[in-house]
């Protein structure tokens, strides 16, 4: 039942308009999202973003302000998207408040010193209700290329 559940959440979030990337392009990632295998093991629950101290963050999507300020020491800011889920983003310097609407793409903190990363990065959540999921399936998914093939003379060993 719980993996039904699971996989119900992630395909909500996974059917949710592409968001906009938190950081510029290439997006780095320094830890990977890791779920805990219950709700109070251990685990990484969101991904860590490789940034410099004062990168400006933005709103993955158009939401609700839920959350702007401090959090066990930590500047947090957590967004309410329309579709019932929430981002954060820690740590931060939140540049909007509480209740405040957002829009995909706006700046809404800046990135601080404090991260649990050895340099400075950006923690990036994703839940739905109390249950963490992957933030990177709100990202748009890539459009695959085609490279020219190589010419058969160009890419056979010599006397194949």
């Amino acid at each position: 039942m719980t993996t039904l559940l699971l996989s119900l959440l992630l395909a909500l979030a996974q059917s949710a308009v592409p968001g906009v990337r938190p950081l510029p392009a290439p997006l780095s990632v320094a830890r990977w999202w890791d779920p805990p295998p219950t709700p109070y093991a251990a685990g990484h629950r969101g991904v860590d973003l490789s940034a410099p101290v004062g990168a400006e963050i933005r709103a993955v999507a158009a939401g609700r302000v839920h959350h702007a300020g401090p959090v066990a020491g930590r500047g947090v800011l957590s967004l309410a998207l329309p579709n019932g889920l929430r981002t954060t983003y820690e740590p931060v310097r939140p540049l909007v408040t509480e209740g405040e609407q957002v829009r995909a793409g706006q700046v809404v903190a800046v990135l601080t010193e404090g991260s649990h990363c050895p340099a400075p990065c950006l923690h990036w959540g994703l839940l739905a209700g109390e249950t963490y999921l992957n933030p990177l399936t709100l990202l748009p998914r890539p459009t695959p290329r085609l490279l020219p093939a190589e010419h058969p003379a160009e890419s056979s060993p010599a006397g194949v």
